[in-house]
């Protein structure tokens, strides 16, 4: 493979681990909408929602 063909591979990839948060970060909203309205529903909701958006947020302020 040549090194501008990798090149352009590997800022594809780049650029897709922005949009793949993102939808991961989607799907856990999702998901966590879905937990029951106990207690520990929403202490796992809570939990769930932090973890799983943060990524998002933390690789785009790398990127700048």
């Amino acid at each position: 493979m040549s090194k501008k063909k990798e090149n352009r591979e590997n800022n594809q990839k780049k650029f897709d681990l922005q949009e793949r948060f993102i939808d991961y970060a989607v799907r856990i909203i999702n998901v966590s909408e879905q937990l029951p309205e106990t207690k520990a529903g929403k202490h796992v909701s809570f939990q769930l929602l932090r973890s799983g958006t943060c990524p998002a947020g933390g690789h785009s302020e790398k990127e700048k």
